[in-house]
């Protein structure tokens, strides 16, 4: 019952659908773990059933080949008598004749029950062997699916890695979104706007009070030639003779 039960687990965890369990679960990578933990186990005990199984099956074939060799050996201690019987008989030794033809028939009947012994455990070689390499076929299966799991809980935790340094970056990128004005940096580059059209503006009164003054004297220059020209009016001159002079 126990190896039948072991049988039944190595067949259900070898037909086991990882991928459809891993869809199913919650959080894969405790799955993958406790699944590592479960084939991890079950290999333990299918080679200790193995082990028993496969140790069973050579004491079985170990008798089978004693009850084989004891068959040939009897087979040929009757031969044997039965010659020598022959040639006591030959001679005219038939008392000592019969001894040995009974021993012949003792031989004969040994090599029999051996025959049989030997015959009886051939059917029972077979099924534990076939059980033995359903076993060792189910073990290998038990342990390629181990090392899928193993290779499966790799990448699951080098894509959660990947993941979760592509998420830092993306944060690390929203904090510094220039086109944010609620960034520092978008209120880093308000602030210079904001210096430079202050100096825009006090370059732009600069230039109308330079322009004003400039004004101003053209004004100047005007009210001179007015009194100029009212003094050669006064003086009767005009005012190339007075600019001579």
């Amino acid at each position: 019952m126990a190896k039948e039960s072991i049988f039944g687990r190595i067949s259900t965890l070898v037909r086991a659908n990882i991928n459809a369990l891993l869809d199913q679960a919650e959080d894969p990578q405790k799955m993958i773990d406790q699944l590592v933990r479960d084939y991890t186990n079950n290999i333990a005990d299918a080679e200790s059933a193995i082990a028993e199984t496969i140790g069973n099956l050579r004491l079985l074939e170990r008798d089978h080949e004693e009850d084989v060799q004891a068959a040939t050996d009897w087979g040929n201690k009757a031969l044997a008598a039965s010659r020598k019987a022959d040639e006591l008989r030959g001679i005219g030794h038939t008392a000592d004749a019969d001894k040995f033809d009974n021993l012949a028939k003792i031989a004969l009947q040994r090599q029999i029950s051996s025959e049989r012994e030997a015959k009886a455990a051939e059917p029972q070689i077979a099924s534990q062997t076939e059980i033995v390499d359903k076993l060792k076929d189910g073990l290998n299966g038990m342990k390629n699916k181990l090392g899928e799991l193993k290779t499966k809980r790799s990448e699951l935790l080098a894509r959660a890695k990947v993941a979760e340094a592509q998420t830092k970056v993306q944060d690390a990128i929203g904090s510094i979104n220039v086109l944010d004005p609620t960034s520092e940096l978008g209120r880093f580059e308000d602030k210079i706007r904001r210096q430079e059209a202050l100096a825009q503006g006090k370059a732009e009164i600069a230039a109308s009070s330079l322009d004003a003054q400039f004004e101003s004297l053209e004004d100047l220059g005007e009210l001179t030639e007015v009194e100029a020209r009212l003094a050669e009016l006064k003086s009767g001159k005009p005012q190339a003779a007075i600019e001579a002079e």
